[in-house]
């Protein structure tokens, strides 16, 4: 008689994260380090792309680590270089190191962002180690902007860590951070007094620094929660729902962040709700109608169920979704209008607070776009 034998079936490629308070911590260096032990147990591992930002102690850890060589794009009449996905894959190592997640392919890659490019690896079974500062989550880009007065350009989704199979924090007091910069171990010599009167402030550090063991701690939380429910070690509770209220309004990109932020914690999933209404005639503001398009976008890339509803009247749309799929958490914008308007023509924030019951409403403040850094 045949004997039958059954394949088991790959398991899914793992996700290694180091996250830093800020730029000089060791992310790179301590990812570096893993993968030569890694490499002395036999392991596969390679360099996809690393940047050492001209750190002497980097370059130097690299030792004899294998280098997939980066790809050349012609871009504006200059030659720029990117990592070579196509090239990994075809080398299709155990482990791939992708340093600086948060960045922002050349127009012309085969992916838009860099963590794109991870999610494809990783897709295709190979592992990957990848690097990158707490102010570079989707979600913490206003509590950021506000403490550095800057905006950060270039940012991850939060559904992106959540896919990480471990995430490591790589953590230096405030102290040793500064005493770095000024030893012209981070930033060049010229840009060390800048940094220090700015971003490298002991405030904003420390901020950043609490922020970032903050969200390790939660990841690992989660991560636990969900191996005991697998498990069957607790009884899985009645899941909290989130949801954002959309509009086209400037600055609705800060409730999709707090609605990110809140699913993040309750360890759930969220909706991001827009009511259009049917006499809209045809998207009559572009640059409207484009803002939503945005903010959908950036919807789904932060993890949210985009919703399009259709109502003549948009609270009881909402009212309606709400208690239909019962929510539990509510972001809405915090209305421009003035009190004259809204006591003639109605609130739709009231309406909601005086009609749905035990609902946690959070108002989030519609504030100008800070300065670009």
């Amino acid at each position: 008689m045949a004997e039958i034998v059954l394949e088991k079936s790959p398991e899914p490629a793992r996700l290694k994260v180091y996250i830093g308070a800020a730029p000089g911590v060791g992310k790179t260096y301590e990812m570096l380090n893993d993968a030569h032990l890694m490499r002395q147990q036999g392991i596969d591992v390679v360099i996809g792309l690393v940047e050492s930002h001209g750190r002497k102690e980097t370059e130097a850890q690299i030792r004899d680590l294998e280098i997939v060589p980066q790809k050349i794009i012609p871009y504006r009449n200059v030659n720029l270089k990117e990592m070579d996905v196509d090239a990994i894959l075809a080398r299709h190592p155990d482990t791939v190191i992708v340093d600086e997640l948060a960045h922002t392919n050349v127009p012309g890659s085969k992916n838009r962002k860099r963590y794109e490019d991870v999610l494809e690896l990783l897709d295709s079974g190979i592992n990957v180690m990848t690097a990158v500062n707490i102010q570079h989550l989707e979600t913490l880009n206003d509590a950021v902007s506000r403490s550095a007065n800057t905006t950060i350009r270039e940012t991850v989704p939060d559904s992106f860590l959540k896919r990480a199979d471990e995430v490591v924090n790589v953590d230096v007091t405030v102290e040793e951070l500064r005493s770095r910069l000024r030893q012209g171990k981070i930033y060049a010599p010229e840009k060390v007094e800048q940094s220090l009167a700015n971003f490298f402030r002991k405030g904003n550090l420390n901020m950043l620094r609490e922020l970032s063991l903050r969200t390790t701690a939660e990841q690992v939380s989660n991560r636990a929660a969900e191996y005991r429910r697998t498990q069957g070690l607790e009884q899985a509770p009645i899941p909290e729902k989130v949801m954002v209220c959309l509009s086209t309004r400037p600055g609705t990109e800060r409730l999709l962040r707090v609605g990110a932020r809140i699913a993040g914690r309750l360890a759930t999933n969220w909706y991001a709700v827009y009511v259009n209404r049917p006499d809209d005639k045809g998207h009559s503001d572009p640059e409207a109608y484009h803002r939503l398009e945005e903010y959908m976008r950036m919807a789904r890339d932060l993890g949210a169920k985009v919703v399009s509803l259709t109502d003549r009247n948009v609270s009881d749309a909402l009212i309606r979704f709400a208690q239909q799929e019962n929510i539990s958490h509510v972001v809405f914008g915090q209305s421009v209008r003035s009190r004259w308007d809204i006591l003639l023509r109605g609130s739709v924030l009231n309406r909601f607070l005086s009609e749905v019951r035990d609902v946690t409403v959070q108002v989030v403040p519609m504030q100008k776009p800070l300065r670009h850094a």
